[in-house]
Formats: structure tokens, C-alpha cells, sequence
């Protein structure tokens, strides 16, 4: 039995708004910004740019640039970062913007990569810092933080100068990488606030084409002034440890034109603010992000587990639901800084309902606390490239659902898609995925999509296929390619790339369902295939049974006299790709390592066991690699290069030994909003089981300590200073041996100390269900991770 499902586009609403907001971008700027009520443009295209935040103050300084590069080799186009008030004047009067402070240098390394910077310059940020970043001596003021109360703001005025003197001369005036300045962060009721400080800081001397301000939770803006900007998580660690999956989460697997997430915050706001709808801005401003859940944090009480799928799924659907901006939170972990006078975290100490690590800020991000790549970073990267291509042709195209979707949260049963298009061409969106509960398989699948004002209907695919529990994707409808019409692809676009004048259009594959190709026969001269099947249909050619591959690659003479190229990459090939310019032109590079494109340089990030990579179109002489000549051979359309094998390649256990056994679980104490606290610091002296690892001399740069774990807290010392800690929730826990103090460890005998705490029976914790045996403090397993960078340079 066949399932057909019918959408209808829409005919557009009008022309988008324009010149209707006070934004202006510097005068002469090759490229300028602007903001229209749908999209936003740079250089009179539209943009549809990805975000990723990273906290420079939360990572070494001297690793800076290398984890910039690995974002912008991620697809991300511009970096975020709060400016952590606290992290730079804990004592007031002594600003600092030395070493891992120092926001010049962040900002200018964003450019001279070719990344956009957006600085969120609070003063409050949140980020799950102590005191939400506002120093302790701001809160000890007799004032009203958070408000136009002339003694806060007497604070506020120096501060703001501080940062605008940090970035003097890179904004978009003098070629900087400034794109936009966020400020403050998730105030829902203070609009007149929200305006004096924007006022201030341009006072200040800063300056962008964009102001924005965090949207979610109804919030009221002073009108016009600034850019909404939106968010969606997978998962909480704010919420009630017996709260369950919240609705607020799961909503985000759904297609649906509601921007707002009234639940992110909802620990510190009401969920619902008095005065305000859902969605007020939409008349006139673009469905723009800057938190989509990247990952999630771990609160004591509360301790998610974040799937790479989750993510993944959650993304493609945003861009479905119709984000013209992908802004993610957080794209790289990071670790609180040692705080000179109290530790930096959020806790219940501070009055805060959440306790969080002293020190971890992982977020299960896709670049890790220590730069590890992570699958979500695969999974959003195949995303990133799509947009880099087509982002331009999907930011003006309206999202539109179809005429039987979900009808409410608990539907699992509907096939939950959409479809971006205008009267010439779109792009499908399906989301079989969501976290917990998973979706039901949808055998026998058909889609008919109506275009506007005559464009005609699509019926695809020519036979009905199952959608695969799990499954997430894109299909183009109607996209022009070099004078070549693909009217539709069960396959991804994933990028284009230039092979010897010819343009390649590469697709990625979803496991369990046949790729097919429909080509406007109008369009095609001559079409061969290296497997499968070409098979005229009205005025249509289709191409099926194509084993996606390396070698699957399908040729096209456009009736235009044009050379195309079709290839369909298997799913988990097609997440090793990496597009971006090495030896002289754009290539792309299918690796199993991570890759970053550093000028005349490719780098391989990884194990150094991996044994090659392929390159597509190949350079005229085999690369070297390490200053070795690498060996060539073909590989379908690329040409791989072995990669010789670095020496002292090799994960190995580490040396662990048992000090001291644990001792009963200290008691749950339960602090703001009566949720569990963190344990008191005393207990990892008296209760908590104690292990020594002894760290080998000389291991290799990056290398990880991994230890697979069970029970409450975690906490690593060297001699008597906290170098790491984590809440157990299910994760084996990494140590960067690089960030370990080399002096006070050598003193130590190269030892490092790990204690860990067991969780408390019937603790008010929630864990995963990946998390068993809390109840047990124990490292049963350790082991030294070795990471390689690789260099690439042209023969």
C-alpha cells in the first residue's frame, strides 16, 4: 500500500520588507549587510550564515587558532563568544585581557581566517557562570543589576569602554570581522534597558551592521532596535531532575513555524511572561538563531545525554522549519578559568538552581573541552556544506507544511516534513528522529509537492520508499545545475566542486533508501552512469540502481554544451568529506581524520593511525605528508594518499592503581528550588575512592587520559590542585594531559590523583539511561588517547 503525502506551496506573501529597520552597515564595505523582514543579505545576495559559539576565555590561547580553523573546516562562518565580565575584572579595576583573556587577538584571529566575529558583550551573560557573569563586586553595589539604576550602570560604562577598546579598529569600517554585537542575554521584560544599553555601547565606540538580542520566552524588545535571534535544545539541565523529557525539547523534532522557545531559561524567568506573545517579531524580522543546542550541559541534579543524531536531526529541521540563520550553542567546549578569588561556576552558593562543575564546560559540544572531534561535528558539518552552496537559494524560500502533519506532541505516527521552495524550485526536509522515543520506519513513501503560480507538481519519487526510523534529509526539487535540470535527488546535496571545468554536484546517501536521479531530458544531450540503470519517463530521465560510492558518478552533457557531474556518496563516506581550498584550488578531501585548511597547508587531526585520505580533483603532484611523498592510487573519481604511520601510534591502557576504597555516600543535601546540591569539597578527602595514574614521560602532544567510570563526582588532582572535574552521567571522562600544570606534576613523580564519589540510593539525580551503576565510585578502566596532527603540503 502506498503513502502518499501532498503539500502545497503557498504563492509568496509579497515582496519581503525592506529599509524598514534602523541596521546599517559601515559605507563602502565591499559586501554590506542587510536585514530584510524574511532573509538577510551580504552583497545584495542573500546569507544565510552558521554560528558557533566558543569561549575564547574558556580555552588555552595558544590553541586558539587551531580550533578555529577546525570550526570553519566544520562549515561554521562566524564565531560567537560571550565577553565573560567576571573572567576579565574579578577584582574591580583590574581589567584583564592578558593570555586566555585576551579578546584582541581572538577577534583577530577570527579574521585573518575569514570568519565573522560576534562578540556578546552581556554585561550579564549567563553561560552558566558565576553570577551570571557580573562580578561579585557589581552584585555587592546597593543597586538594582540589570537595570537602568544609575549605580549599576556606573559600572556598566567603564566595562563597555574596556571591550570597545579591545576592538577598536575591527569592526566593518576599518575590513574587521565584526558582523554583530548581542546584548545582554535572556532579559525578558526590561526592553527600555535592553535600548540604554545598545545606547552605551555605541556611545562606547562600538559598532556593527547588526545588534541582536536573545528572543526566546515571549521576551518584549524595545521596537525595532534589535535583531531577535531564537534558540531550541534537545535536552535541559535546568529543568527538574524528575521532570522527564520536557515538551519544550521535544517540540523542536517537529516542522512548525513557532520561533520562540518559551522553555530555554525557564529556571530564572516564568515560562510564560505576562504582555507578551509567541512569535511577535515575525512580521518583520528573519527567523535568525544563535542557540541551537549544540550539545547540553550537566547540572548535579539534572545530567543529560545528547545523541549526535539528536542534534543532527534538530538542525536539518530548523533549517526546514525556515532558520535563515544556524547559530549554535556551544560549538566547542571549553573550562572555566581558575578564579583568583572564588571558583566561576554556576551554584546554589551563588543563588543559583543549578550546580555545576567547577571546571567542565564540555557541553557535549562537537569540538570537545580539548578540541575532540565528536560525530555531531560530522553530522552538522554535512549540513554547513549544503548551505555554503545553496544557503543563498533556501534563505528566500518560504517553509511550508503539508496538509496532514502531526496533530500534537505526542504523535509519533505522522511523518513529520516540509518543503522551502518558490515557483521554481525548493527543498524537501524529513525528520524521522527524535531522542527517547523513537519514531516509527514509513514503508511505501510518495511526496506530491504543488509549486506556486504555475511552476507544475512534483510526484517523487518514481517508486515509493521506506523511510528508516532514524533517518533525517534534504532532497532538491527542480535545482539548476550548469544548465543541467535535476528535478529531483533521493539523495543530500552536499556541495558542488569544479573538476577540470566541469561542475560536480556531490549527494550524500541515507542508508536504506535507493538513490534515484530525475533529469529533465530538455536539459541532457548524453547521460552515462557507471552502474544502474537510465530509464526515459514522460519527459524525464531517471537513473536508479546506483551503488553510492567513490565511483558513483554520473555524467551529464547538458543540451547547452556543458559537462555535469552527478556523485552519490555513500552515507558514511559522504561524513568524511571536507570542501575547502588546498594547493591552489578548492578540493574536496574525504578523511577519517579531522581536517583543517590552514593557506598552503591541509592538517590531519587524529589518531595517526589512519592510513589515508582522497582528494577530488586530485593536484598535479602527490602531496607530502609529514615531508614524506605520499603514494597515489585511485579511488573511484579521487585519488588517495597513503599516509605513513607516525611512530608511538597507539592508544594503550594507562597505569591505575587503588589508594583508597570509597567510603558510604555522604547524604544529598538540596539547596535552591529544593534540588539536589553537589556534594561539599570535604567528602573527596574522607569518602571518595582514590586512584593514582602514573603519567609515561614524553607522550605526544594532545594526548587524552580516558577513563571509563561509574559514580557521582569525578575529581582529578595534581598534587593538591583541581585540574578536572565531571558529574558522572553515563560519558567516559577525558583529561587533557596538556593542560595538566608540567612543573607541579614532574614534582609529583608524575602522578596524577583521581578521586571519585559514589552517588547517594535514591538520590533527587536525574541519569541517563546510559548512566548505570552511580551507586559504585569506580575507574574500571583507563587509557592514554594519542591525537596526531598531520601536515599536508603540496609536492
Amino acid at each position: 500500500m502506498t503513502h502518499p503525502h501532498h503539500l502545497r506551496l503557498p504563492s509568496p506573501a509579497g515582496p519581503a520588507l525592506t529599509g524598514h529597520l534602523p541596521f546599517a552597515d559601515a559605507p563602502g564595505v565591499p559586501d554590506p549587510i542587510e536585514v530584510t523582514s524574511r532573509w538577510l543579505t551580504r552583497g545584495g545576495r542573500p546569507w544565510f550564515p552558521v554560528s558557533g559559539e566558543f569561549h575564547y576565555s574558556r580555552y588555552p590561547a595558544a590553541e586558539w587558532e587551531e580550533e578555529l580553523l577546525k570550526m570553519k573546516a566544520g562549515g561554521v562562518t562566524a564565531v560567537a563568544s560571550y565577553v565573560i565580565w567576571i573572567h576579565h575584572e574579578e577584582t574591580e579595576g583590574r581589567v584583564r585581557f592578558d593570555g586566555d583573556r585576551d579578546l584582541r587577538r581572538f577577534a583577530e584571529l577570527c579574521a585573518r581566517h575569514g570568519l565573522d566575529f560576534v562578540p556578546r558583550i552581556g554585561p550579564w551573560s549567563h553561560a552558566e557562570v558565576r553570577g551570571g557573569g557580573l562580578p561579585d563586586w557589581v552584585l555587592a553595589r546597593d543597586c538594582a543589576p540589570r537595570t537602568d539604576d544609575p549605580v549599576y550602570l556606573d559600572a556598566v560604562h567603564p566595562w563597555f569602554a574596556a571591550i570597545a577598546e579591545q576592538l577598536s579598529g575591527l569592526d566593518r569600517a576599518h575590513g574587521g570581522p565584526i558582523v554583530a554585537v548581542q546584548i545582554e542575554n535572556e532579559l525578558y521584560d526590561q526592553p527600555g534597558h535592553l535600548l540604554t544599553l545598545k545606547r552605551m555601547a555605541q556611545e562606547a565606540g562600538l559598532s556593527a551592521p547588526l545588534w541582536t538580542s536573545t528572543a526566546w520566552g515571549g521576551v518584549r524588545l524595545p521596537p525595532d532596535e534589535l535583531l531577535p535571534l531564537y534558540g531550541g535544545y534537545t535536552e535541559t539541565f535546568w529543568t527538574e531532575a524528575d521532570g522527564g523529557w520536557p515538551d519544550t525539547c521535544r517540540k523542536h523534532f517537529f516542522f512548525t513555524h513557532q520561533r520562540d522557545d518559551e522553555g530555554i531559561g525557564s529556571d530564572l524567568r516564568p515560562v510564560t511572561v505576562r504582555g507578551s506573545e509567541p512569535d511577535a517579531f515575525a512580521d518583520r524580522f528573519p527567523w535568525a538563531t544563535c542557540e541551537l543546542g549544540g550539545g547540553m550541559a550537566v547540572s548535579y541534579h539534572r545530567r543529560p545525554h545528547v545523541d549526535p543524531d539528536d542534534i543532527g536531526a534538530l538542525g536539518l529541521t530548523k533549517i526546514g522549519c525556515g532558520s535563515v540563520w544556524q547559530g549554535y550553542y556551544m560549538f566547542h567546549g571549553g573550562t572555566n578559568p581558575t578564579g583568583e578569588l572564588s571558583t566561576l561556576q554556576e551554584s546554589h552558593a551563588t543563588g543559583y538552581p543549578n550546580d555545576l562543575p567547577v571546571l567542565t564546560y564540555d557541553f557535549q559540544a562537537p569540538l570537545g573541552e580539548y578540541g575532540q572531534y565528536r560525530r555531531t561535528y560530522h553530522e552538522l558539518r554535512l549540513q554547513h556544506l549544503l548551505l555554503a552552496d545553496f544557503g543563498h537559494l533556501i534563505a528566500p524560500m518560504e517553509s511550508a507544511l503539508p496538509e496532514r502533519r502531526p496533530d500534537g506532541q505526542s504523535d509519533r505516527d505522522t511523518l513529520r516534513w516540509a518543503v522551502r521552495g518558490d515557483s521554481g524550485s525548493g527543498f524537501l526536509f524529513v525528520n524521522n528522529h527524535q531522542p527517547h522515543e523513537p519514531l516509527p520506519e514509513h514503508p511505501d513513501t510518495s511526496f506530491t509537492v504543488e509549486l506556486p503560480d504555475g511552476g507544475g507538481t512534483l510526484s517523487l519519487p518514481g517508486t515509493p520508499v521506506t523511510v528508516p526510523t532514524g533517518a533525517y534529509f534534504c532532497w532538491p526539487l527542480r535545482l539548476d545545475l550548469a544548465g543541467l535540470r535535476l528535478e529531483w535527488a533521493t539523495a543530500q546535496p552536499v556541495c558542488t566542486v569544479d573538476v577540470g571545468g566541469r561542475t560536480v554536484l556531490v549527494l550524500a546517501a541515507t542508508d536504506g533508501i535507493e538513490p534515484e536521479l530525475a533529469l529533465d531530458a530538455r536539459t541532457v544531450a548524453a547521460v552515462s552512469t557507471p552502474s544502474g540503470d537510465v530509464t526515459p519517463a514522460d519527459d524525464r530521465l531517471m537513473v536508479t540502481g546506483l551503488r553510492p560510492g567513490t565511483d558513483a558518478l554520473v555524467e551529464v552533457d547538458t543540451a547547452g554544451g556543458e559537462r555535469v557531474g552527478l556523485l552519490v556518496l555513500d552515507a558514511a563516506t559522504a561524513r568524511t568529506a571536507y570542501r575547502g581550498t588546498a594547493w591552489g584550488a578548492e578540493r574536496l578531501v574525504l578523511s577519517t581524520d579531522g581536517v583543517v585548511f590552514d593557506r598552503d597547508e591541509v592538517r590531519l587531526h587524529g589518531s595517526g593511525a589512519a592510513t589515508s585520505f582522497a582528494v577530488l580533483p586530485a593536484p598535479e603532484r602527490a602531496p607530502a605528508v609529514d615531508g614524506v611523498p605520499a603514494e597515489a592510487v585511485a579511488d573511484g573519481v579521487f585519488t588517495r594518499y597513503a599516509v605513513p604511520t607516525a611512530s608511538g601510534v597507539g592508544d594503550f591502557d594507562a597505569e591505575v592503581t587503588l589508594v583508597r576504597a570509597a567510603g558510604p555516600a555522604p547524604g544529598t543535601v538540596t539547596g535552591v528550588q529544593g534540588r539536589a546540591s553537589a556534594p561539599d569539597d570535604k567528602y573527596f578527602d574522607t569518602v571518595a575512592a582514590e586512584y593514582r595514574v602514573e603519567v609515561p614521560d614524553a607522550l605526544p602532544p594532545g594526548t587524552l587520559l580516558r577513563l571509563h567510570w561509574s559514580g557521582d563526582v569525578g575529581r582529578a588532582y595534581v598534587g593538591d590542585t583541581l585540574v578536572a572535574d565531571q558529574f558522572f552521567s553515563g560519558r567516559w571522562w577525558d583529561i587533557g594531559l596538556d593542560r595538566l600544570p608540567a612543573d607541579a606534576l614532574r614534582a609529583e613523580g608524575l602522578r596524577l590523583r583521581v578521586r571519585v564519589l559514589p552517588l547517594p540510593a535514591g538520590a533527587p539525580v536525574h541519569l541517563p539511561e546510559q548512566a548505570g551503576g552511580a551507586e559504585r565510585a569506580a575507574v574500571t578502566r583507563a587509557e592514554w588517547i594519542t591525537r596526531r596532527s598531520r601536515s599536508v603540503r603540496a609536492g
